[in-house]
Formats: C-alpha cells, sequence, structure tokens
C-alpha cells in the first residue's frame, strides 16, 4: 500500500517527465529566482552597512591622522599698518595690500559678536565643531533651489578663511572637515571667534571686523551698536550684494537679513525683545577712497616707518608684515596748513623757466616743549617726488648755521683773541675778506661777505642781523671749532662727515635736513633743553601697547646760552634778513640761509611754543643734480627771505590761529641786553671797541629789502680767496683746499652766506 501514491504520482505525470530537485546555495537552501534576485536580504544589507561603517571609522582615522593644522595662509595673516594723525582718531593713511587690522575678542562689541554667532552658527558654543546636520540640510537647499548654502559652522569657515582657500573642491573640503575638528580641541571657542571675525570679508576691501566697522561706519569695533553689529553680520552672508549704499535695489533683501539676525539673537537669548522692537535699521556710510600714499601721505609713513626702525622700535623688516596700530604727532590743523602755505608762497608761483622746474620744498615744525613733531612738508606729492625734502640731508644748511656758533661761544664763556667775553654787544672787524685770527695770528682763511660788502666795526647782534660771514668765521675760530662741533650735537644734530671743525663752518657748509634743523632749534626755543623728537605717540598691535623709548630732558646747553641765542634772532626778526616772520603776527625769533650758488634757501624760526624750518631746494629731476634756483619763482635769486620766510609766516599765522600771542621769557647772558633795549652806559670793559657808539651806523640804503625780487643773493658772486697764513713756517694744508696755522679752513663747496 506504501508504493500506491507514488504508482498514482507516476500515472497523472506525462510519459518521459522526472521532477528536478531545487538547486541549493553554498549554505544548502534554495536560490532565490526571478526578481527576488534584487531584493538584498537582511544579511546583504547588515553586512554592506557594517563594512561601510568600519571603512567610514578608519578613513576617518586616517584621514585625521594624514591631515595636518597646516601653517595659515598668507593673506589670512597679512594686515595693513594704520597710521593716524595725533588726535588717535582720524585715519591718515594705511600701508598694505591687504585691508586688516586684527582686534581680540574683548575690542568687539558683545552684541555684533552674538549678531555674527545669530547669522551663521548659533549653536557655536554647545555644539561640536562640524554638523553633519548643517551640511545636510544646506545641500538640500541648494538642490531644491532655496539658496546655495555652505552648512559650515563658524569654525570650518574659519578653518577655510586662516588656513585654507576658497576654493569649491572636495578635497578642501575634506581637509576643511578635519582641521575643524583639531581645532575645536587645540583652542577654546572664543579663540576661534575671534579669528573668525578677524579673517572674514565683509565687503569694500575690509577684512575682518575692525577694517569693516571703519570701512561701513567710521568706528572702532567696540564702539559698534546692536543695530550696526547686526548690518555687518549680515554682510558675512553676501558682502557685495548686501552693501545698501552701493546696492541700493538690495535694500529689502538685506532688511530681511538683517531682521533674521535680530530675531536669532532674541530667540537664543542675546538680546531682549523689548529692546529688538525698537532698533532700527542703519545706514552705513558712503565707501571711502583708500588712503594711498599720494600727496603727504607717503612722506609722513616713510618718515613715521624710518623713526620706528632708527629708534630700534621696530624694525623694517617686521613692520612690513602689518598689523600695528600707529598714532602719529602729527596734528591734522598744522599739516593741512603747511601744505596750504607751501601750495600759496611756492608752488603757486611757479614760472615756465628752467630753474622752475628744479624748485623742491621741504619743512617740519616741532612743539619744543614735548619735541612732536606737529607737522612735516616732504615734497608736492610722493607718487610725483617721492625725495622727503624734509628729511633728506644732501643740502647745505647756509647761515641757519650761525646761531649755533653764538649759542657755543655762551656755553663755553668764549672770549675774543684780545680777551673781551663774547656777548650781543661784542664788536667784531665785520670787513669783507678780513683774515681770521688765531692765538699765532692769521690762521689762512679769509671769507667773503655778502655782495662783498664791508661792515667795519659792528656788533655781534648786527653781524647776525646780516649774516656777516666776516664776523661769525672769526667767532668760530674764537670759541674754537671743536667747542662748536660739540654744541651742535649736544643741541639734538647727528654727527655728519660735513661738519668739519674749521671756522669755514660758519657759511654753513654743514649739511642736514630740515627736521634735524627744527631739533636744534627746537632746543634753544626750550630754553637749552634738549629733548629728542618724535614722529610716533603711541603704537599697538593686536590690542597690546608695544611702548616707546623714553625722552628724558637734558640741558644741552645752559639757559643763558639759548635765550641769549634767542633774544639775538629776535633781532633778526625785527630789523634783520627774517623780518618777513612779521608777517605771522607772532612774536617769533628767526634766521635765515642761503648756499652756494642758490641751490637752497632756509628760514629756521620760531615762537615760543612752535619751531619751524622751511627750506626750498634745487634739483634736477632727471640727473638728481643740485641746480641753482636763480630766475625761479619770478625773483632773480632766491634766498631765506623769500619764499621759505613767506612759508614759514602763512603757516605758522594758521597754525597758532586762535591761540594767544605769547613773549619769551628769557634769562640772558651778563652784559647783553634784549634786542629792543638801548644800553644807557657803555659796558664795563677797558676795551674801547666794545662801547655801542662805535658801532657802525646803518643807512637805508645798507637795510636789505625784505621782497624776494629786491633782496640780494645772501651768497656773493666770486668765489673766497684764500689770505696766506702769516705764522712762521710753512702752512698745513687742510682736506678742504686752506691752510691752517692754528685752525681754520675754507668754504668748500658751501660757499660764502649773507643769510
Amino acid at each position: 500500500m506504501s508504493d500506491e501514491p507514488e504508482q498514482q504520482k507516476s500515472s497523472n505525470a506525462s510519459p518521459g517527465w522526472e521532477p528536478r530537485p531545487p538547486v541549493l546555495n553554498r549554505r544548502g537552501r534554495p536560490k532565490r529566482t526571478g526578481l527576488g534576485r534584487l531584493i538584498p536580504t537582511w544579511r546583504m544589507v547588515t553586512s554592506t552597512v557594517i563594512v561601510v561603517l568600519l571603512i567610514s571609522i578608519g578613513g576617518f582615522f586616517i584621514g585625521y591622522a594624514l591631515v595636518p593644522i597646516p601653517n595659515p595662509n598668507a593673506a589670512a595673516t597679512a594686515q595693513s599698518n594704520v597710521y593716524f594723525y595725533a588726535d588717535g582718531k582720524t585715519e591718515l593713511a594705511r600701508d598694505g595690500e591687504i585691508n586688516r587690522e586684527n582686534v581680540t575678542l574683548a575690542q568687539i562689541a558683545r552684541t555684533a559678536q552674538y549678531a555674527a554667532l545669530s547669522a551663521e552658527d548659533r549653536g557655536f558654543y554647545h555644539e561640536s565643531a562640524v554638523s553633519p546636520k548643517a551640511m545636510i540640510r544646506a545641500a538640500w537647499n541648494t538642490v531644491t533651489g532655496k539658496g546655495k548654502q555652505s552648512g559650515s559652522t563658524i569654525t570650518q569657515q574659519y578653518v577655510k578663511n586662516y588656513y585654507l582657500n576658497q576654493e569649491q573642491t572636495a578635497l578642501r573640503k575634506v581637509k576643511e572637515f578635519f582641521i575643524a575638528i583639531k581645532l575645536d580641541r587645540n583652542e577654546t571657542k572664543d579663540e576661534i571667534l575671534e579669528g573668525y571675525l578677524n579673517t572674514s570679508y565683509f565687503g569694500r576691501n575690509s577684512y575682518g571686523i575692525q577694517a569693516a566697522s571703519q570701512a561701513y561706519f567710521s568706528k572702532d569695533a567696540d564702539k559698534l551698536t546692536t543695530a550696526e553689529g547686526a548690518y555687518l553680520a549680515t554682510l558675512l552672508n553676501a558682502p557685495s550684494e548686501y552693501d545698501v549704499v552701493a546696492h541700493p535695489q538690495n535694500i529689502p533683501k538685506a532688511q530681511a537679513r538683517w531682521n533674521y539676525v535680530l530675531d536669532g539673537m532674541v530667540k537664543e537669548g542675546w538680546l531682549n525683545a523689548a529692546e529688538r522692537a525698537v532698533i532700527t535699521f542703519p545706514t552705513p556710510g558712503k565707501p571711502k577712497a583708500a588712503a594711498s600714499k599720494t600727496g603727504q601721505r607717503g612722506y609722513l609713513i616713510e618718515a613715521v616707518n624710518d623713526y620706528l626702525a632708527d629708534n630700534n622700535i621696530i624694525d623694517a623688516e617686521t613692520l612690513r608684515a602689518g598689523g600695528y596700530r600707529i598714532v602719529t604727532t602729527i596734528q591734522k590743523d598744522k599739516e593741512d596748513a603747511f601744505v596750504a602755505a607751501t601750495k600759496k608762497k611756492v608752488y603757486d608761483q611757479l614760472g615756465t623757466t628752467k630753474a622752475d622746474s628744479y624748485v623742491r620744498a621741504g619743512g617740519a615744525s616741532i612743539d619744543p616743549a614735548t619735541g612732536k613733531v606737529v607737522a612735516m612738508y616732504g615734497g608736492i606729492d610722493y607718487t610725483k617726488q617721492y625725495v622727503n625734502n624734509a628729511t633728506r640731508t644732501d643740502y647745505q644748511v647756509g647761515s641757519t648755521f650761525k646761531p649755533y656758533i653764538f649759542a657755543s661761544a655762551v656755553q663755553n664763556n668764549s672770549q675774543t683773541q684780545d680777551g673781551r667775553t663774547i656777548t650781543p654787544r661784542t664788536i667784531y672787524d665785520g670787513d669783507n675778506r678780513r683774515p681770521v685770527i688765531g692765538p699765532n695770528g692769521p690762521v689762512g682763511y679769509a671769507p667773503p661777505n655778502e655782495d662783498q660788502r664791508d661792515y667795519g666795526d659792528i656788533t655781534v647782534t648786527k653781524a647776525m642781523d646780516n649774516s656777516v660771514n666776516a664776523v661769525y668765521a672769526q667767532m668760530a675760530q674764537d670759541v674754537g671749532p671743536d667747542n662748536v662741533v660739540n654744541t651742535v650735537h649736544a643741541l639734538g644734530l647727528p654727527a655728519t662727515k660735513s661738519l668739519n671743525a674749521f671756522p669755514s663752518m660758519a657759511l654753513g657748509t654743514m649739511e642736514a635736513s630740515p627736521l634735524a634743523m627744527a631739533q636744534g632749534y627746537a632746543t634753544l626755543a626750550n630754553h637749552g633743553k634738549y629733548i629728542p623728537y618724535t614722529l610716533v605717540e603711541k603704537i599697538t598691535k593686536d590690542g597690546g601697547d608695544l611702548g616707546l623709548p623714553k625722552r628724558d630732558a637734558k640741558q644741552a646747553v645752559s639757559r643763558e646760552a639759548a635765550d641769549t641765542t634767542t633774544s639775538i634772532l629776535q633781532s633778526v626778526v625785527d630789523g634783520g634778513t627774517a623780518s618777513v616772520a612779521q608777517e605771522s603776527g607772532r612774536t617769533s625769533a628767526a634766521k635765515t640761509g642761503t648756499i652756494d650758488d642758490d641751490k637752497a634757501a632756509w628760514f629756521a624760526g620760531y615762537t615760543p611754543n612752535l619751531v619751524t624750518v622751511v627750506a626750498v631746494m634745487g634739483q634736477n629731476s632727471d640727473t638728481g643734480r643740485l641746480e641753482s634756483l636763480n630766475g625761479a619763482l619770478g625773483v632773480p635769486r632766491v634766498n631765506g627771505g623769500g619764499a621759505p620766510g613767506e612759508v614759514w609766516a602763512a603757516y605758522t599765522e594758521a597754525a597758532l590761529s586762535g591761540t594767544e600771542d605769547i613773549d619769551f621769557d628769557l634769562q640772558l647772558q651778563d652784559g647783553a641786553t634784549a634786542p629792543t633795549e638801548a644800553p644807557s652806559t657803555p659796558p664795563t670793559s677797558s676795551t674801547p671797541s666794545e662801547t655801542p657808539s662805535q658801532t657802525p651806523s646803518r643807512t637805508p640804503s645798507q637795510t636789505p629789502s625784505r621782497t624776494p625780487s629786491e633782496t640780494p643773493s645772501e651768497t656773493p658772486t666770486e668765489t673766497p680767496t684764500e689770505t696766506p697764513p702769516e705764522t712762521s713756517g710753512p702752512p698745513t694744508l687742510l682736506p678742504s683746499g686752506g691752510a691752517v696755522g692754528g685752525g681754520g679752513g675754507d668754504g668748500g663747496d658751501g660757499g660764502p652766506d649773507g643769510g
């Protein structure tokens, strides 16, 4: 009976048919067929997930190990050096290709920080450095047309800005991912936020929030209001698009983004809802042209940078790295006055002669009580004439040197060769080509006076009024040329090979810059106290004050020496070659100077509270040679009492406008009298030549004219000749070509100068 079913089956089957056994897999289970083969089993899914997970974990650790935190890219670390006027607020110039000024987080308004977080990464402080959720959301929004979004956290954006670049590549995104994770372990959230705000681009060529704050609202980042901070945060999303001044058509979009930022601040608890309700959309300022090196800016930047390097504050290479905030001593109102005066009195007077093409001008102005350089004129425009005429040292100073000789005479209690103490009333022989006399007789030098003029017996004061070379060359010999050199250095002028210890120094053969001469005259104006000049009020970087060297006052010469020199220079203003200073309306003391062949003319003068030196120079731009100014500026011969003095007077009047005119407080040398006083009795000296009655009288024809076109040149037209020494034995030859028998020398290329 057991075989019956099988027999039944067989009988029912088709003839020759036999059943096929099922196809089994390696595990003995039937294989899936048809569409079933396309559906993965749970085992396959599980295996795939595990493999992918293992690969991902392995890839993560491999990537984490292989991708280091690189050095910052050059563009991210580059900053501009920002220079300010003395008020510390008004920007003077920026030096550098990248407009960035790093600040600390404490120097950024707190609400501006919150605004950036609200705009870009609200979970920054309590979430990880990367956000896969945000990345997926950003990708979806981009694909679905809701706007292109990066999906990056602030940490990732900082990594992109600071360590990588803006390339949209998969490799850069991978690196960004791993560096962000590492950075989050190595730096605090505050450090990362600070770096992000200093490296982000805000439009208007401003990198970092400090530069942006200045570019849009003309204020530092710590002064930003909540509305302004929210606007800058808005720019992070689309810097150019949301600049409502440049693109007013985008105001609605910018306002929508701005509202989004503020609403986010309320949502996160960073802003009170009531405060939010009254905040209005701010109006940014108009875009400002970059403060380039045009005009005086280039000269001032160069001078400040040189000062920092020369005084070992910051070397040039370090300074070029940028990031310094430099407050200069330059006062904008005085700087503007200097520029206006020079334009009016020099450049507006230029004609079409060849000599007019040679004209250059330079000058410096110092507060004698502090040593601060308050104004400087370097030239017509740094981009046209890049040599700074205020600091160049290749022109001789002419008779502006003579006051140093007299100050040295008083300082050293010097006497004439016949034993008379040198005072403003001492009488000298002022004849043209009078031989300079030393202890052993003539020294082999006989300087000519202006226009070969003989003055006869003349007081020291009158000799200063008229820049009598014969008198001051003899005085230099009487004081001792070495003593004069020491005094010049004590007053603050630097050592120079052109300052030779010969009587010819009286003609102003020394080469110095207007700034250096202003330093020397500032010491005289400050009653003999030398304060090294400075161009820098304060310098900081990344919020830290670098400090500046001390500039303690030092008594360089006695007060009597300085003040008595001032009294003589007052006389030069009252009735000598510097009378143009009276046009300033200020009590002043001054001296003029002109060098050989009228290649430069000088005016050095001061009031009790402002010292200024102006020089007009001649130079061929093509060859660089120093050239004569004869025929320039519409006058036959340019001298110190002409254009330089006129600039000085116009500048001084404007610079001191609104302040009270004050008198000099002078303590004079024994035997000296104020320039306005006439001695009632002869001085108590046994030498009759010291009595005032022997001073030659002056006729009107002998008084120099004050107009440039009528004032004779301070330099004679013929070269001085040497008077043979009258000493026994052969003379000693000097390097400058003269001979000496007790000290002396000729004027060299400087030539004589009548002041």
